[in-house]
This record gives C-alpha cells, sequence and structure tokens, in this order.
C-alpha cells in the first residue's frame, strides 16, 4: 500500500517521538513501513505536569528532525491526512479532541487509555459509529513479543486464566489505575478475551490486586507493584501447563510491535482491537477503583 499521511494530535508524550522514528528512520532495526507523520497540533494540558512540561520539546524535535508541519487546530490536521494517530497523554481530552475530527471520517488511533471514565469511552464509541470512522485504542503491552508468542503457541481455547503484572505509577489528573494499570489490564484481556463480569480490590503498601471473575469462570488478576519493581509480565494457565513471561524478555520494543498493528489497521480500516473490548477494559478498570473505594465486589 502506498505510505499514510499520518497526523499526530497531542504532543505532549514520549510516543510521538517513538512512533515518528520508527516510522520516519529507514536505518532502524525495527522500522515500521506503510506512513509518515506530516502534520501535528501540540495539544497538551496546562493542569498536568506530565503533558505541559514535555510538549514543546516533542514539538520541536517533529518539526526539525522530522519535518512535520505543526498545525494551528486539531482540525488542520484533520482535513491534511489520511489518518490520524491522538497520542495526547491526557485521557481526559480524548473525548473532546476526537468529537472534532470525527466527522473527516480518517481511521484513529487513540493512545491508551481511550477515556477515564466509561460514559466517556461509550460516548467517543458512539461518536465513531455514527460517523463512520474506524477507530482502535490499545497499549503497546498487549503486543509485547513474548505475549504474542506464546498467545500464538497453542489456541487461546487452552488458557484457563492469568496472572499479569507490573508497575503500578499513579498520576492524580489520571484517576488511580488508568495511567499505568492499564497496561497489565490489556495484557489480561489479550489473553482471556471479553467477558468479565465482577472485580474484587485488595491493597497493600506495597501492591493493588485487581481480580476479575469471567462469565466462563475463569479468574483473571492484575497486580500492581507500587515499590520498586517495575517489570511487565504474566503468569497463562493452560489445563496442562503453567507458562510465565516477562515482557523484556524479547529483543524487539513492544512500541514497534504496537505500531505495526496501528499501521495496519490505518491502512485497512480494520481495528486489531474492537472497541467494544476497549470499552470494557475502561470499565473494568472503572470498576476496579470502585471496589478500591468501597472495599466490596461491583459488577461490570
Amino acid at each position: 500500500m502506498n505510505n499514510l499521511r499520518i497526523g499526530m494530535i497531542g504532543l505532549d508524550t514520549s510516543h510521538v517521538s517513538i512512533f515518528t522514528k520508527l516510522l520516519h528512520d529507514a536505518t532502524h532495526p525495527y522500522h515500521v513501513t506503510g506512513g509518515r507523520v506530516v502534520a501535528a497540533y501540540p495539544g497538551g494540558s496546562p493542569d498536568f505536569p506530565l503533558s505541559f512540561n514535555r510538549v514543546a520539546g516533542y514539538t520541536v524535535e517533529l518539526r526539525e528532525q522530522y519535518g512535520v508541519r505543526i498545525a494551528d487546530s486539531l482540525e488542520e490536521v484533520a482535513e491534511e491526512c489520511d489518518a490520524i494517530m491522538l497520542e495526547s497523554a491526557d485521557g481526559r481530552v480524548h473525548l473532546e479532541q476526537f468529537r472534532a475530527i470525527a466527522k473527516y471520517g480518517k481511521p484513529v488511533f487513540v493512545d491508551k487509555p481511550l477515556a477515564l471514565t466509561t460514559s466517556e469511552a461509550k460516548e467517543i464509541a458512539l461518536i465513531a459509529d455514527v460517523n463512520g470512522v474506524p477507530i482502535m485504542s490499545s497499549s503497546s503491552l498487549r503486543y509485547a513479543d513474548a505475549l504474542s508468542a506464546e498467545l500464538g503457541r497453542e489456541a487461546a481455547a487452552s488458557i484457563s486464566g492469568a496472572e499479569a503484572f507490573g508497575p503500578l505509577h499513579i498520576q492524580a489528573t489520571q484517576s488511580h489505575y488508568f495511567w499505568y494499570g492499564i497496561h497489565a489490564a490489556e495484557m489480561l484481556y489479550a489473553i482471556l478475551g471479553p467477558g468479565c463480569e465482577e472485580v474484587t480490590v485488595e491493597t497493600t503498601v506495597e501492591f493493588e490486586l485487581i481480580k476479575g471473575r469471567w462469565r466462563d469462570g475463569r479468574i483473571g488478576t492484575v497486580r500492581g507493584n507500587l515499590n520498586g519493581n517495575d517489570e511487565f509480565g504474566a503468569h497463562i494457565h493452560r489445563r496442562d501447563e503453567t507458562v510465565y513471561f516477562q515482557v523484556g524478555s524479547a529483543p524487539k520494543p513492544f512500541y514497534a510491535s504496537l505500531l505495526e498493528q496501528v499501521i495496519r489497521f490505518l491502512q485497512t480500516k480494520k481495528p486489531a482491537v474492537e472497541i467494544s473490548e476497549t470499552v470494557e477494559i475502561i470499565r473494568f478498570l472503572e470498576a476496579a477503583e470502585e471496589s478500591r473505594a468501597s472495599g466490596l465486589s461491583v459488577k461490570l
């Protein structure tokens, strides 16, 4: 397929630098073909330090190192490009930004998290449906090579449960589990698929444990480490064995694996993850926050 003209919205995360380098640098060992970033809108959230402290630097990098035109509005980006990567680090602004560009009908990848509430996630999905906008959202950890290799080794039907784990860094403006908890949650859903019906949370000073019960009786958990352990990984339980893996065990960066999926989606307009599953993941994390606050199990 011809190279897509890609627009980026929200230049306040390291993802914009990583993705643009992978797309533009043909000498990179994990170069991804199929598109180039041609226009971008900086965005940025003034009340979120990890947004406003980074947006200027990434804007300069994209303009000066990669020749990306910096637009004055989201609408300019959407009008000029074939496809859009909505990269804003602040999940609170995704609904507003998506609403502004949906009328152009271009395929849109929304970086994690899709939204910080189920109601906003559902509204994004509805706007996409009404405007005929192909949409996909995902964490990069879902496509880590170690996880993909294990899931490709044997039919998913043989999986009886899983425990995913990872660091639980928390940002005050991004609710409790949505900043980093979503990574391990995405891994869990990649393993078990949708269908969780109830969530219960237990907490200690060292970690927080989200336990999900699926409709078919399987149990999946997310362990968020609060101190010292920044490794991502999982145990996958099958009927005849349990397999353990760490995300960092494969040489290929998971950002490259995600970007390959994103470019394929932007070209074909067929998402690797259905928006209904992503909405369920948002509800899973929202229900976990409710359980954490109440000490009770919460139905999805």
